[in-house]
């Protein structure tokens, strides 16, 4: 009987081939550059970057061999009539009913078992251990054998029934997906921005060079006194929390009384490549901070953060504590690092070098690139988000259907360089901004234990951009009085959840202990969305109920042009 592969030299290239893959990782993450541009940095200067040390447990080595020729065997034993074991990419009866097909589905998820199997058998530090997990995730993603129509059953089969039908179209999808660099996850020419998504009306009453605000219609004639500003992440767009009517928290906000703004930041060009985290922070959220008291006539008012969006309130609000003012009455949370001690897999492509690479390269001026960012999420989770649809649109001619959270998604951004390596350093790499007095913003040293407001925090329990664990952080670090809810789903879905779909469920806990973990054990499950909840929360903060205004800004600030703007209509 054959004795199968040498796996001490299968562990020996393997090495040597995560080595070289990691090296041209990080030369695509640094911008294509080659990583001897890291020369010079420090006292490292004719040194290329340490790669990590990998060595493999011979008895561990010995029971994967005995495992894979064992499943090898039987598969073979079947005769060609291999399962794909309930993966969703082989589910449809086309692999089968073609036993080569089958065979290769099951070969396949076996071989990538084994390689993450060997992943784990690497003696190594938690850091690369993860790295190497991710980037055999990420090869076997690649490599399945439903991403070539030589290999896809259920493509073929589609191709003989259309005639070639779905051929054609997938080359002409492809063609279309090449024009406009990038691919397609949903019908694109069914959405506008301003036609039918970001429809809330509205009018923008201040712009800077970052950012407009955007006050909304009142949906009667009474609003709190207390007006509500939203500040979105800069690294897309701020209509995910206004797609269409019936999913709009901007829209619900208003519908429940209150006086509501949104910056809409700008899409980042060569005339603003040089601005930095002080700017977004000064020239955005307190600005608009500003600009909302003066047309309303509020002594406070009440803010909102959601994702990159919510540490920057978060570092405003801290730069307000410093100077002991005090505008902001009550702050709100939503999938939000604030301590960047738990960041999931994204911490996986930070190290020193890679932040230095950065800060040399777009440091003082530049772009950090849209389409950049949203392939490196989308590649966080590659079979939904990348290779579905290299499939769908391209092997079987398909057109995905119309989605707006989709089309979003697909709307990036660019971001200022500066601004963009301080925040990498600051935050993923040092974890600065819960280090009291680390970091000086506005002139003013951070100290997030000043902000002494009530807090509402929200995170999703599947969040991959923000752990669950990460968001529940920040409780311990702002000292007001604080709610934390934890909903369903993911980083967008968890949070754009309207009551009126009766989707999903949150978990609540009036105990703040020191981790999410023990916050759980004494968590209750509520069924539909956390939405009520926060409204509950968020009324008494409020005010007293006084006469909706009668037309938009005030004064000086008159409107501009109707919502949602120029702004956000820009391009990256």
């Amino acid at each position: 009987m054959h004795s199968g592969p040498d796996w001490a030299d299968s562990a020996r290239q393997l090495q040597q081939s995560l080595e070289e893959g990691w090296q041209k990782s990080l030369e695509t993450f640094a911008g294509g550059k080659s990583l001897t541009a890291f020369a010079g940095l420090g006292e490292h200067t004719n040194a290329p970057p340490q790669l990590p040390q990998l060595t493999f447990s011979p008895a561990r080595i010995a029971a994967l061999q005995q495992a894979y020729l064992k499943e090898a065997s039987e598969l073979w034993n079947h005769g060609l009539s291999g399962v794909a074991g309930g993966d969703k990419r082989f589910t449809n009866e086309a692999w089968g009913s073609n036993p080569v097909s089958a065979f290769t589905a099951a070969t396949y998820l076996l071989n990538g078992r084994t390689l993450l199997g060997l992943v784990e058998a690497a003696e190594t530090d938690p850091k690369t251990k993860a790295r190497l997990r991710f980037a055999i995730e990420q090869w076997m993603a690649a490599s399945a054998p439903s991403n070539f129509l030589v290999l896809n059953a259920e493509a073929q089969k589609k191709a003989l029934e259309t005639r070639g039908e779905s051929i054609a179209k997938g080359i002409q999808n492809l063609l279309n997906d090449i024009q406009q660099g990038h691919v397609s996850m949903t019908d694109e020419r069914q959405f506008e921005v301003g036609r039918n998504v970001a429809t809330t009306e509205g009018a923008v009453v201040f712009e800077n060079e970052l950012m407009q605000l955007i006050e909304y219609k009142p949906a009667g004639s009474k609003v709190y006194e207390r007006p509500f500003l939203v500040v979105p992440p800069c690294i897309n767009k701020y209509y995910i929390l206004d797609l269409q009517p019936e999913n709009s928290l901007v829209k619900h906000l208003v519908d429940q009384g209150h006086r509501t703004f949104v910056v809409s930041w700008r899409n980042a060009d060569s005339e603003i490549e040089n601005k930095t985290w002080d700017d977004y922070v000064g020239e955005g959220a307190l600005e608009a901070i500003r600009v909302v008291q003066e047309i309303s006539g509020a002594r406070q008012i009440n803010a909102l953060g959601f994702c990159v969006g919510g540490t920057i309130l978060g570092t405003a609000l801290a730069v307000l504590a410093a100077r002991k003012q005090k505008p902001v009455a009550s702050a709100t949370f939503l999938t939000t690092l604030l301590d960047f001690t738990e960041t999931g897999v994204l911490d996986l492509f930070i190290d020193e070098n890679f932040v230095k690479f950065r800060e040399l390269q777009i440091g003082q001026k530049g772009l950090l690139k849209g389409q950049e960012l949203a392939s490196t999420f989308s590649f966080l989770r590659p079979n939904d988000l990348v290779w579905n649809y290299v499939v769908g649109n391209y092997l079987k001619g398909e057109t995905p259907p119309p989605f707006d959270l989709l089309y979003w998604n697909s709307d990036s951004t660019n971001l200022p360089g500066p601004m963009y390596a301080w925040y990498l350093r600051n935050t993923y790499f040092e974890n600065n901004l819960v280090k009291p007095g680390k970091c000086t913003v506005c002139g003013e040293k951070i100290d997030l234990r000043k902000v002494d407001i009530p807090v509402y925090i929200y995170g999703s329990r599947e969040d991959h951009i923000v752990p669950i664990g990460g968001a529940y952080a920040s409780v311990q670090h702002l000292p007001g009085k604080k709610r934390f809810v934890m909903g369903a789903s993911g980083h967008i879905a968890g949070v754009i959840n309207p009551p009126a779909k009766n989707k999903r469920s949150y978990w609540t806990n009036d105990k703040l202990p020191a981790t999410h973990a023990e916050w759980m054990e004494g968590a209750k499950e509520h069924p539909g969305s956390w939405w009520p909840d926060w409204m509950s929360w968020l009324k008494p903060l409020a005010g007293k109920q006084v006469p909706a205004p009668k037309r938009y800004g005030k004064g000086e600030y008159k409107a501009i042009e109707p919502a949602p703007g120029r702004y956000v209509k820009a391009k990256a």
